[in-house]
């Protein structure tokens, strides 16, 4: 997966189960290693989870599927919740 770092900024960041969580603010370098640490990520849905009192999410880029139009990473059950269904 190659891809210039700002053509990350913009992208919406779903999960692989199809849950939107925000969009990329920023991109986090680990400039030791020479790569992409996390992505912090802003617009949060607010139906994800418990990220009350806070702007942004750093997601570690090691959870990242795929780049492309939008980005997927990977579904973790403790962080990202289904939204509530409507009855």
């Amino acid at each position: 997966m190659r891809a210039q770092v700002t053509e990350l900024f913009g992208l919406s960041v779903y999960t692989d189960r199809a849950i939107f969580v925000g969009n990329v603010d920023d991109v986090v370098i680990d400039v030791d290693q020479k790569k992409i640490d996390s992505l912090a990520v802003g617009e949060l849905n607010p139906e994800i989870g418990e990220v009350k009192g806070y702007v942004g999410l750093q997601i570690p880029f090691r959870i990242v599927k795929s780049v492309g139009d939008i980005v997927i990473v990977r579904h973790i059950p403790g962080i990202f919740k289904s939204p509530a269904k409507e009855e």
